[in-house]
């Protein structure tokens, strides 16, 4: 039977079928689909949202030394985190089979860079696959954990945003039967002290010599000839590209198994086309090497190393045609920023935060991150998960020591501090910091979709977990100053702020109330309630905007009344707006 899946869900399934037991993952877009569709397979598959990506993989190598068949999955930046196991594990090599899944964001959907995750493969040793489609995603899964477990090495499944959320057509197939290999001791081949490590890097520089002699024998790297006077080089998404622009007027080598490089295949094909060109997104991974190998090729010169691709931008670049689309007046596109959801616990937050002066507010990854968009401003730097409260910390000892009249202020969200806050925190402590720490706790992983984490009480799979209370372990790692407050009320947030910055050490403020969106608990209804209401505005409105100002969608100020509305599918009754009015003309109903 055939179902119409996207490449996330492809993955799923052919982790299903390829007899995977245990699979981990830190959600992260374009990835996060893979583990909550995998979690669906509960009593087949173990499926866990770890705190972070190196955990991640580290569950993952665990369960493969174990004997299992394992699965990591991942967006591109969480490889970074990840890096550190991965190096080693290509060393070591698996016992069952493992597959890391790393989803690459070129164009830079959701994302804070755009780098290129193939590099990695290169870097780390790793042998790599990069289906072009859902049916692809599905049986890559299944050939990279053969090619695991008969090469002896993790390898690095690359996907992209376009195939993991486009959709094809995906054929089911059987789950094959779950086995798990032995698990034996063996120092010489899993503890990579260095008098280890010197012998297994030896071994991994063979491995690869007949990994390449696989690339260049396999049948995921195959040739696809039609007219001669133009071969294309493509992997990926970019195949998909290619064949949409030349059709049967080029011939194609698709590249399935794209490291080690099937170069002498790639060599042999080359030699019966007219003029070569490899299409790639982002980086020249495929062209530098073609190019090394002495093969003449044509890429980057024509081909944009920025952005993410797509068949217009192909056949410009190519063949010099300019397709036409529909042309409007983008003088009347009304631009429409990412903004913090009516009734986002983060906006009253951030409405008093942003009134402090001589500040330096580090920022996180996250919802929250929107926090310094207009018209709050309450945001001067994002750099990667985590980083808020070290590039706090820096940047206070530096003003300390040039007597600056400045404070520090990071702000992270409930899942970002446990994915690598809490090493943060830690660091700050020891080193005697005074910046001033906000977590955000919104009850759950907001920005990628409501995932658990270790503070909602639930797992990936929805069994009841403990409650890791944020408050206790703050203060387990040396902070005194901490205070939990409402987001919502500013009065309080206001003088929990002005004393946090009064203090001359580290202080731990902790914001406490449920995302907007979020599908209520039991436990929520009964700590914050599970009442309905909403905010109007009366007459006595005086058009002065200070609750637009406040950067919420459901306020709306009309420029002929000179009063503002609100629009009631919207507005929860938050009452930041109710609070921050001058003349007390908003009030709330429906309690």
């Amino acid at each position: 039977m055939k179902k119409l899946l996207t490449g996330n869900e492809g993955i799923a399934l052919g982790a299903y079928e390829a007899g995977v037991s245990y699979a981990s993952a830190y959600p992260g877009t374009p990835s996060t689909e893979i583990l909550e569709n995998i979690s669906a397979y509960k009593g087949e598959i173990i499926a866990e949202w770890a705190s972070n990506e190196k955990v991640a993989l580290e569950n993952a190598i665990g369960a493969s030394i174990a004997g299992a068949r394992t699965l990591a999955a991942m967006k591109h930046v969480g490889v970074n985190v990840a890096a550190d196991p991965l190096f080693t594990f290509a060393y070591t090599g698996v016992n069952g089979g493992l597959v890391l899944i790393s989803a690459d964001d070129p164009g830079l959907h959701s994302s804070q860079n755009e780098q290129d995750n193939r590099n990695y493969a290169k870097f780390a040793k790793l042998a790599m696959l990069e289906p072009s489609n859902s049916q692809e995603s599905k049986d890559m899964v299944k050939a990279a954990l053969d090619i695991s477990e008969k090469f002896d090495t993790p390898v690095l499944l690359r996907m992209t945003t376009r195939v993991c959320h486009g959709k094809t057509l995906v054929e089911e197939g059987e789950r094959i039967a779950q086995t798990k290999k032995p698990y034996v001791k063996n120092l010489q081949k899993f503890d990579a002290v260095p008098a280890v490590a010197k012998r297994l890097h030896v071994v991994v520089e063979e491995r690869l010599k007949t990994l390449e002699d696989f690339s260049n024998n396999t049948e995921l790297n195959y040739v696809e000839f039609n007219d001669k006077k133009i071969g294309i080089v493509a992997a990926g998404v970019a195949y998909q590209y290619a064949k949409e622009v030349f059709g049967d007027k080029a011939s194609y080598f698709k590249v399935g198994f794209s490291y080690p490089m099937p170069m002498n295949k790639i060599r042999e094909f080359a030699s019966q086309v007219e003029k070569l060109y490899v299409i790639e997104e982002l980086e020249p991974f495929m062209e530098e090497q073609i190019k090394a190998s002495g093969i003449q090729c044509t890429g980057k010169e024509l081909i944009p190393r920025v952005g993410e691709l797509n068949p217009d931008i192909i056949a410009e670049a190519i063949l010099g045609e300019k397709r036409e689309v529909i042309e409007y007046d983008k003088e009347l596109v009304v631009g429409r920023p990412p903004t913090l959801c009516a009734g986002c616990p983060h906006r009253g937050f951030f409405v008093e935060l942003a009134k402090k002066k001589n500040v330096m507010i580090t920022g996180d990854i996250g919802c929250y991150a929107l926090g310094g968009m207009d018209p709050l401003y309450a945001k001067d730097t994002c750099i990667c998960m985590g980083a808020s409260i070290s590039m706090g910390h820096g940047a206070q000892k530096v003003f300390n020591k040039f007597n600056e009249n400045m404070r520090t202020v990071s702000v992270i969200g409930d899942s970002t501090f446990f994915h690598t806050g809490i090493n943060s925190l830690i660091s700050a402590v020891y080193n005697k910091s005074n910046t001033v720490v906000c977590i955000l706790d919104n009850r759950i992983t907001g920005m990628t979709g409501h995932q658990e984490n270790p503070g909602t009480g639930y797992t990936l799979q929805g069994e009841e977990t403990s409650i890791i209370d944020i408050e206790a372990l703050v203060k387990a790692v040396g902070v005194e100053h901490v205070k939990t407050v409402n987001p919502l009320n500013l009065e309080e947030v206001r003088e929990t702020l002005n004393k946090a910055m009064e203090l001359d050490e580290v202080s731990v403020i902790i914001t406490r109330w449920p995302c907007v969106l979020k599908r209520k608990s039991e436990a929520d209804k009964k700590e914050f309630g599970d009442k309905f209401s909403k905010c109007v505005v009366s007459d006595k409105c005086v058009g002065c905007r200070a609750c637009v100002r406040t950067g919420c969608p459901s306020l709306h100020y009309d420029k002929d009344t000179k009063k503002v509305t609100i629009d009631k599918n919207q507005c929860v009754g938050c009452e930041v707006c109710k609070q921050v009015c001058p003349v007390k003309a908003i009030s709330k109903v429906g309690e």
